[in-house]
């Protein structure tokens, strides 16, 4: 990682949004980008906007950070990730995250659209990510590591917090919800894995698949953040339904599915304490 390009991106996002400092980050996955509309925006920071940042280039990724206080707390969401298979080096595609800590956040709450592999997920479930495989994806902490922000072989045992997972739990159960949980398994993209490449997750214990996620959230780990995740089953995944893979398809279940990510993030963030 770059902690150093990192410094010099948070330092021109401050000469935008001054003193103003996020508690928690949040980035939306595909089909998700319209779920702070209508929310009192303090600060809107395009990526293009910032030097030497990657810009999204992914349909239904708008590429922006939103600043805003929501359910007082101070809330930065990024509108949009970058993706190893736009062609950014996997540092590049955590910089986001990098800099989201340089910027304050103590927390990170990370979703994505993905394919369902476990028998038990069904296009349109919801499901918390209690774990991941990330060996398919080259790791964000390779090169020279800065131990200013940490180790240079750090345990990744339980990267996804026990507290925040076991509060998004209470949070499906509120909103009547069936809690599902699961391992993501995030590959490079921007093809769709074979039926035989799924048979091998399956035996792997994988229960979702996709495209983003699990770099970011080693990072944030890396970083001391607070991590928790949430995967929106956009589709069976190859070999297991009969609906051909598209990306137009994925867009469509999660724009269907939005409003619900949207009250489990709202009653999520109520959940945090603010800090004094």
């Amino acid at each position: 990682m770059d902690m150093i390009k990192a410094e010099r991106c948070a330092e021109f996002v401050r000469t935008i949004t001054d003193d103003f400092v996020p508690e928690i980050g949040i980035i939306l996955g595909s089909g998700m980008g319209s779920i702070f509309n209508g929310a009192d925006i303090k600060y809107t920071v395009d990526y293009a906007d910032i030097p030497e940042f990657p810009k999204s280039t992914a349909e239904g990724h708008r590429g922006r950070f939103l600043f805003m206080e929501y359910e007082g707390k101070n809330i930065v969401v990024m509108q949009g990730r970058v993706h190893y298979y736009e062609g950014y080096s996997i540092q590049e595609t955590v910089l986001p995250v990098c800099v989201m800590k340089l910027l304050g956040i103590e927390t990170l709450m990370l979703t994505n659209a993905a394919g369902g592999i476990s028998q038990n997920l069904d296009a349109g479930d919801i499901m918390i990510i209690t774990d991941h495989i990330s060996i398919f994806v080259p790791s964000p902490l390779t090169g020279k590591n800065d131990d200013r922000y940490g180790e240079r072989f750090p345990d990744m045992s339980c990267v996804y917090n026990v507290y925040l997972t076991e509060t998004l739990k209470n949070v499906f159960l509120k909103n009547n919800l069936p809690v599902k949980t699961g391992t993501y398994v995030q590959t490079s993209g921007p093809n769709y894995e074979t039926p035989s490449e799924i048979r091998m997750l399956i035996a792997l214990g994988c229960d979702a698949v996709g495209m983003s996620t699990v770099c970011e959230a080693m990072t944030a780990h890396y970083l001391g953040i607070k991590v928790c995740g949430i995967s929106l089953i956009t589709n069976k995944a190859a070999g297991l339904g009969n609906i051909p893979l598209s990306h137009s398809e994925v867009q469509k279940i999660a724009d269907i599915i939005s409003d619900k990510i949207s009250v489990l993030i709202d009653s999520f963030i109520k959940t945090q304490t603010k800090k004094p």
